[in-house]
């Protein structure tokens, strides 16, 4: 994809060696082609980003994960990578000099690297979500007025053909001016199930569910709108995971409760849950998770310590006028969503759904338009390769190469505010479940 260097190219350091972070920014930026990780949903690194940028150093918690990609990942005859654990955070940006950090770190550490790298002024590109509370956000904000560097969120929803067909649309003018959307998202029993067979299942290591994916969803309705939340209101629970779960079968061993498991049934073969025999947990390229899930640590869907919800329907107001109604499950059938864009001239229907094992539903895929006193019209929209339906490859494009034209017209990347206000209607929604009360959005980032 790459055809002209800029002079020089810039150096990056990758902060966090998750699948995300492995995958997605640091094999393009080595050059590394092809791999599995398209069917994952983490994007297909056949994109060649070696020529816009330089990775100089890697951090993580584990060192043994970070030697191991460094061992393992770098093509050969690549210039040494250094690899950091936190504690040596400092010495990474005076040792290295980075011009910028790529952070895919656990979402409850994001805020302090953040503010460190603006602190001398190397900009940010952060996996959503941006940060893992409100008020993190709000720190974020005000250290990025302070620096000379600034934050890029990768909310890569905004980049699938379909979602900026709809924008075109909508700011075309298609549907008159919007009113109403309505987004009903599912997460399918593989998928959503793996969530709570990692660190996002506490509040405290990832705001929850309603930040770690909804930031996604809300993030995209505001695009769409062009408008930042206001006011929430939503209801919800945990009755798929946790203790409490509606499928928990019973037993006295572990063993005994993965044979009756509805759960366990569904992933085998998919590589969520450890492998029985080693105990030992391990991520795309075989890269090993020795400190975050370490052998004989045994996670399980129906743990006690998990606190966050599984399930979630909200009503949610914007400062343009505009209304959403917003549901996520985390157990369904199938994955994907259905959204219905109602305006004053009209109204925009999609729908995409597959199953756990990667069947299209009948339907999926469908854009219609529905003008106001006119026929229907269907929406061709292209298939695009790579992984989140093209997304990410156009995303990293934006990210190493700079904007083109459709990006800039359409607003593509998603800035600092942009993550802030998408986190803090996230906060929003488990605040409302959990304190009964309609909450301001702005408020939580103290505006």
């Amino acid at each position: 994809m790459a055809t002209a260097s800029p002079e020089p190219a810039r150096r990056y350091a990758l902060i966090g060696l998750s699948n995300r972070g492995v995958a997605s920014f640091a094999r393009p930026l080595l050059g590394v082609a092809g791999g599995t990780d398209a069917a994952l949903g983490y994007g297909a690194s056949a994109d060649d980003f070696s020529a816009y940028g330089q990775l100089v150093a890697v951090l993580d918690v584990d060192r043994a994960r970070a030697q191991a990609f460094a061992e393992t990942i770098l093509p050969p005859g690549h210039p040494e990578v250094l690899v950091y654990t936190p504690d040596q955070l400092q010495e990474l940006f005076t040792a290295t000099r980075p011009d910028a950090v790529i952070i895919a770190s656990p979402d409850h550490t994001h805020a302090d690297y953040i503010e460190a790298a603006l602190a001398h002024g190397v900009d940010v590109i952060s996996e959503k979500p941006m940060v893992a509370t409100a008020a993190e956000a709000a720190r974020v904000l005000t250290a990025e007025q302070a620096s000379t560097a600034t934050v890029q969120v990768t909310h890569n929803l905004r980049y699938t053909a379909r979602h900026r067909r709809i924008k075109e649309l909508l700011d075309a003018g298609a549907i008159g001016r919007v009113l109403h959307v309505a987004l009903d998202y599912r997460v399918d029993v593989r998928h959503g199930a793996s969530y709570f067979l990692r660190w996002n299942r506490t509040r405290a290591a990832s705001g929850g569910l309603t930040i770690h994916k909804s930031t996604h969803h809300l993030d995209l309705i505001a695009w769409w709108l062009g408008q930042r939340a206001d006011t929430v209101y939503a209801v919800g629970g945990r009755d798929y995971y946790g203790p409490e779960g509606a499928h928990r079968p019973s037993g006295a061993t572990t063993a005994q409760v993965r044979a009756a498991d509805p759960y366990y049934q569904a992933q085998l073969g998919s590589g969520t849950f450890p492998d029985d025999a080693t105990g030992v947990r391990r991520g795309l390229f075989d890269l090993p998770y020795e400190v975050q899930y370490p052998a004989g640590a045994d996670l399980y869907l129906y743990d006690e310590e998990i606190d966050i919800e599984d399930h979630v329907s909200a009503l949610l107001t914007f400062d343009g006028g505009a209304t959403a109604a917003y549901a996520v499950t985390f157990s369904s059938p199938w994955e994907g969503y259905r959204a219905t864009i109602t305006g004053t001239h009209g109204v925009i229907e999609v729908f995409t759904g597959r199953t756990p094992d990667g069947e299209h539903l009948p339907g999926s895929g469908e854009l219609v338009l529905r003008p106001m006193f006119a026929p229907a019209e269907e929406i061709e929209v292209a298939s695009a390769a790579g992984g989140h339906d093209g997304a990410d490859p156009l995303m990293r494009r934006d990210l190493f190469a700079g904007p083109d034209e459709e990006s800039v017209r359409l607003g593509l990347g998603a800035s600092a505010v942009a993550g802030a206000f998408a986190v803090a209607a996230g906060e929003a929604l488990w605040r409302s479940i959990a304190e009964q009360r309609i909450v301001s959005v702005p408020e939580l980032l103290g505006r």
